[in-house]
């Protein structure tokens, strides 16, 4: 395997460089693009034309075959030794520069001896109506070794026993209203709860506050199968057999070694001070939640609360008929063992600005076979490296720095991006133009999908216009690129002909949370996905063991062209960052967006009416809000005069495009949560509103019998709000000497 000194060649090279040589350097090589930037718009072409052509649907399927074709959960030999060997030695023979990062971490895995279940006990002590064992085999590519049987990653050992209630989503809100609503206390029960609606952490989390035994998470047909439709294998649709994998851990990241990387130096906490779930947790098949639901005791549950499954749902506690004196039995056997994970990272080193960062990537590991998630994605991936790797061959550089990213254990909670992100994060933060995200390439063959930072979303939609559609009846009828199907199939608003296509705020799913929301890097998802007319809380065999080759080649994209549109699309955006001379973000959509936020925030309930009356004036936030729009247009104009002739000038354009994003990150964190993104980080309560703090500060706030101290920590995260507009208002300002600077402002 040949290595190199990829992370000092590529991170070092700005403190290498004196600022006047970096000037003289940069000088000489725009001299010889006669003032074009870095290398003609012919050059660019080229490789434009490179990434299309070479784009090879037979290298996809067998990258996807080779990536998918045995189980490789993190920590463990196929995805540490055969995927890390497949991934680098890939890399190496396309010439990018490859680096291998190794982190010790705390990872969770069910006793591949004991396995969990979930059983009725009668009153005699006999276990009966026990659930399933292992995985149903429907297709002989199951049939391999190596599969680990479903579990919920961290949740520990136990076999509580008790009641058995049913509390929906087993969101807040749910809980809530079965005590308040029905008088029903789940302290001491066990609890079961279908997946959707609200993260399986916060499920187990909620559980455990409102003190519940134990809890057991199915996944219900409502939100993964469609009426009339059949199910794998023989369509795509969840089996009554599945049973969803996922880990149950709150925080991103090592659990040992919180907001610090886990490398040797490392301190590491006790496990007993770690944020790890408290209760016994385990998923379950609808089949096997059929036996257990249909057996219950208790009122009807409302309407909203009906699943999909043909019986009468209802609360509990307990059950009813021979079983009404049994009770609900868990067995969970999870144990945590300390494991070294990797990252495998590739560069192209940049001609004009290496330390310029334009970064790429996927996560690698997968609870079973993972096809879809991330295969699909990391097949990409590494096809796209191969053609980047074939441009260079004919002579090109990118202007910017190009970094591949492989990252271990994402499924455990993005562990291997947050470690290398902690580890490098004053060097990220500098550096890094955009961080570019696709986690699952195909989950479907509806429609192109993004999120994406609001500033990167004009450059996604100027990237999609110029990849081809796939779907040759559509292009047929005039939808002739990503572009032209995204805007018809999911717009942004259905009732105007000439809306743009819907593109998202990016959450914390994925591996691009990291660099979001510790260090203010601008992110964009992409992914191919299903119609979301279907109703589908996500694509049907998501972290299930029949996410396999037999399906992506039966049922999604047999012929690769989805796979090589994402590819394209992924290397038509990198080429655009790694290149222009100006980065092509546009401030104007980010200060818009958070206008949006903010009035969508204010009318939320009555928490306008509820700040006004306790003295906090919302003109404030909208007044912030204006000057954040007015000073990204300002700053657009004088974007427009810049010499790009002048590297300096060009530099300090980009940095402030590139900082707009960096000024919303808080230095002191935000109370409650470990991510420090002030408008977009998640909070710990509300999944639809930004401004997670002062969110969070509002949450219930009338159940407080402390009005007074919850009230002053409102005006205190309302002035921390106010204060990063500020700021970022400040960034995009016209170059002024900071002493002073308010007086002109």
């Amino acid at each position: 395997m040949r290595t190199s000194s990829a992370i000092t060649s590529a991170f070092g090279l700005g403190a290498a460089m004196g600022l006047g040589i970096t000037v003289i350097y940069l000088q000489l090589v725009v001299d010889k693009d006669n003032g074009n930037g870095h290398g003609s718009s012919v050059e660019i072409d080229k490789v434009r034309k490179i990434i299309m052509e070479q784009m090879n649907t037979t290298k996809l399927e067998e990258n996807l075959r080779r990536l998918a074709s045995k189980p490789h959960i993190a920590g463990r030999e196929v995805d540490e030794v055969e995927l890390v060997g497949f991934i680098s030695d890939s890399w190496n023979s396309s010439g990018l520069d490859v680096k291998i990062h190794k982190y010790d971490v705390l990872l969770s895995y069910p006793s591949d001896t004991d396995p969990n279940y979930v059983a009725i006990r009668t009153s005699d002590g006999r276990e009966t109506v026990k659930s399933a064992l292992e995985d149903k085999i429907l297709d002989q590519s199951q049939n391999v070794s190596g599969v680990v049987n479903a579990y919920s990653a961290y949740a520990p050992a136990g076999d509580p026993e008790g009641d058995l209630v049913y509390v929906n989503f087993g969101s807040i809100e749910d809980f809530t209203e079965l005590n308040e609503t029905f008088g029903i206390d789940v302290k001491g029960k066990i609890c079961i709860a279908r997946i959707g609606g609200t993260g399986k952490a916060k499920k187990a989390k909620h559980a455990a506050e409102f003190g519940c035994l134990g809890l057991i998470m199915y996944t219900d047909p409502k939100e993964f199968t469609v009426a009339g439709k059949g199910v794998y294998p023989d369509d795509w649709f969840l089996p009554g057999s599945a049973a969803q994998r996922g880990s149950l851990r709150l925080q991103s990241g090592d659990p040992l070694t919180p907001k610090y990387p886990s490398i040797d130096t490392a301190w590491r906490e006790d496990v007993s001070n770690t944020d790890l779930p408290t209760i016994p947790v385990t998923p379950i098949g609808y089949d096997d939640a059929r036996k257990y639901l249909s057996r219950m005791a208790g009122p009807e549950v409302p309407t909203k609360w009906k699943g999909g499954l043909n019986i009468t749902y209802r609360l509990g506690p307990g059950f009813s008929g021979k079983y009404d004196t049994s009770k609900m039995r868990m067995h969970v056997a999870n144990r945590n063992e300390m494991k070294t994970v990797h990252n495998v990272i590739g560069y192209i080193r940049g001609a004009v600005e290496p330390d310029r960062y334009v970064i790429l990537g996927n996560h690698r590991d997968a609870w079973a076979f993972g096809t879809l998630d991330p295969s699909s994605g990391t097949a990409v991936m590494v096809e796209l490296a191969r053609v980047l790797g074939e441009a260079v061959k004919t002579g090109w550089r990118p202007r910017r720095t190009i970094i591949f990213c492989s990252w271990g254990a994402e499924e455990f909670a993005l562990v291997g991006s947050q470690e290398w992100v902690e580890e490098y994060q004053k060097i990220l933060s500098d550096r890094t133009v955009a961080y570019l995200n696709v986690d699952s390439s195909v989950v479907g063959i509806y429609s192109m999908y993004a999120a994406s930072s609001p500033n990167l979303r004009q450059a996604v939609f100027d990237a999609a216009k110029k990849i081809p559609n796939p779907n040759k009846a559509e292009a047929a009828v005039g939808l002739k690129t990503l572009y032209d199907a995204w805007r018809i199939k999911l717009p942004a608003n259905l009732f105007d002909p000439n809306t743009l296509p819907t593109v998202l705020l990016p959450g914390v799913g994925s591996d691009y949370a990291s660099f979001l929301h510790l260090t203010g890097i601008s992110v964009v998802d992409m992914a191919y996905v299903w119609d979301v007319r279907l109703g589908l809380e996500f694509y049907p065999v998501y972290h299930t063991v029949y996410e396999t080759l037999d399906l992506m080649t039966t049922f999604l994209d047999p012929d690769f062209v989805y796979h090589q549109a994402i590819g394209r699309l992924w290397g038509e955006l990198t080429l655009s960052l790694a290149e222009s001379a100006l980065v092509p973000m546009n401030c104007v959509d980010y200060a818009e967006q958070v206008k949006s936020s903010a009035a969508a925030f204010l009318n939320y309930k009555s928490f306008q009416k509820d700040m006004e009356a306790n003295g906090i004036n919302t003109t404030l936030l909208k007044s912030a809000v204006e000057e954040l729009t007015n000073e990204a247009k300002h700053f657009h104009e004088r974007l427009k005069k810049v010499d790009l002739k002048n590297p300096l000038a060009v530099r300090a354009a980009n940095d402030q495009l590139v900082l707009l994003e960096r000024s919303f990150i808080d230095i002191q964190g935000i109370d409650g949560i470990r991510e420090k993104h002030v408008i977009y980080s998640p909070g710990q309560y509300f999944s639809n509103l930004q401004f997670p703090g002062l969110a969070d500060s509002l949450y219930n706030i009338d159940k407080d019998q402390n009005q007074q101290m919850r009230w002053n920590e409102v005006k205190k995260q309302y002035s921390i709000i106010l204060y990063h507009l500020g700021s970022a208002a400040s960034i995009l300002r016209d170059f002024t000497p900071i002493i002073g600077a308010s007086a002109v402002m």
